[in-house]
């Protein structure tokens, strides 16, 4: 049994409150009825049981990663094939999950699984968590009746979206860290080695090249104002950030990444890869095509793709196929165009969408270490420059003075 806190009403309209032990929440309102009270709140819980401010933030900033939601949908779906009870399920998951955000939205799902409301609708409550294509899929194994298949289905496309980002996070760890190391060389150079160097050269009266004119003028400019430019810069990003979550923003940015050389290409090439591997289990799974294009506008990750995704659903309202909008849609490759094409004449239009998913699998690991490959000389080149600005700022006046001393 667990202890619930419940608000309620006496027969003369007077609102009083206190706790009561029940085995669920609709036993609980049961129980306060039967002591002649109106139950108006319940929650689990004792009156008592104060909320802890440490657990709260750590609740807001703990995110549900992949990993979390792949091994809750784990559970579930072994738990459904073994006949467990729902109820009982979303107990034991309950005790068994370790992520607080988690937690409490199971929680809260087996409170309203109890109540009757439906699994699709329970899971739709917790949208921050579970996506519109989890909780759609979830719907159409609802209605089939063959929820323990989505389920296996699901779990197959959440690692399948994990590996590949999982690789283009990988090909990115190396340059941004030598990035993050040349932006801190040269600030340090600038900085603290540079402004020596000039104080020597100036007392011994040499006139400076103009490698180390730019670096004092940059010294002089940041330790002048750079209260200002931290200010700036804060205002800036702040703006820049807010912009970018706007529809507008986010067309512009992800319009903008599409036209950037092998990034522009990998992007495309793995949202062909999503759209093709989720469009193909939801062909699979019974979901009408036009419903499937509504919840396929929402997982292509890039707003640039997805606008001209919501032409094409626009067009398949009016009848007119899928492979004929592609034809005129920005982005779509005419492999995917033909291929689309030729499953819907045979009538396989799911094991050609499969196809579709594995052949651009292999082209994103390919594309993934070409952009890799790409970075290696460009890296070498501006690591370069940055050495080669900082020696001629100090080697320059340096040779100058030696030839002085002689």
């Amino acid at each position: 049994m667990a202890k619930y806190s419940y608000k309620g009403l006496t027969e003369n309209g007077n609102l009083i409150s206190g706790e009561i032990e029940a085995d669920s929440i609709e036993k609980a309102k049961e129980a306060i009825a039967a002591k002649g009270y109106i139950p108006v709140e319940v929650k689990k819980g004792g009156i008592d049981q104060k909320e802890n401010p440490f657990e709260k933030i750590n609740l807001y900033f703990t995110p549900v990663k992949s990993r979390d939601l792949i091994l809750f949908t784990k559970q579930l779906k072994t738990m459904l094939s073994a006949g467990v009870p729902i109820i009982q399920i979303f107990d034991t998951l309950e005790n068994q999950t370790e992520n607080l955000k988690l937690k409490k939205a199971i929680i809260t799902i087996g409170s309203d699984l109890k109540e009757g409301i439906s699994i699709y609708k329970a899971f739709k409550n917790h949208d921050h968590i579970f996506s519109e294509l989890y909780c759609s899929m979830l719907k159409a194994g609802e209605s089939s009746g063959s929820i323990i298949n989505i389920l296996e289905r699901l779990i197959y496309i959440i690692e399948h979206e994990e590996k590949v980002k999982s690789d283009v996070k990988s090909a990115m760890n190396y340059p941004i860290i030598v990035l993050c190391f040349l932006g801190v060389a040269f600030f340090v150079l600038l900085m603290f080695v540079i402004p020596k160097f000039v104080t020597i050269f100036k007392s011994a009266g040499i006139d400076l090249p103009l490698p180390t004119k730019i670096c004092l003028t940059l010294y002089s400019f940041i330790s002048g104002y750079w209260v200002y430019i931290l200010i700036f810069g804060a205002v800036f990003l702040f703006i820049l950030k807010k912009f970018l979550k706007t529809p507008k923003g986010l067309l512009i940015k992800d319009g903008f990444l599409l036209q950037i050389p092998i990034i522009g290409e990998l992007i495309v090439k793995a949202s062909m890869s999503r759209f093709a591997s989720i469009f193909s289990i939801l062909q699979t799974s019974g979901v009408p095509v036009l419903e499937a294009f509504d919840i396929l506008g929402n997982t292509i990750g890039n707003a640039a793709i997805t606008k001209q995704f919501n032409k094409i659903s626009e067009e398949l309202k009016k009848g007119r196929g899928i492979s004929t909008p592609l034809k005129s849609a920005k982005y779509f490759p005419p492999m995917v165009i033909n291929m689309i094409s030729i499953g819907e004449e045979s009538g396989e239009l799911d094991k050609m969408l499969a196809e579709i998913s594995s052949h651009y699998d292999s082209e994103v690991e390919y594309t993934t270490k070409q952009l890799s490959d790409a970075l290696g000389p460009f890296l070498t080149l501006a690591l370069a420059g940055v050495v080669g600005f900082f020696a001629l700022a100090i080697f320059l006046p340096m040779w100058d003075l030696t030839k002085m001393v002689n």
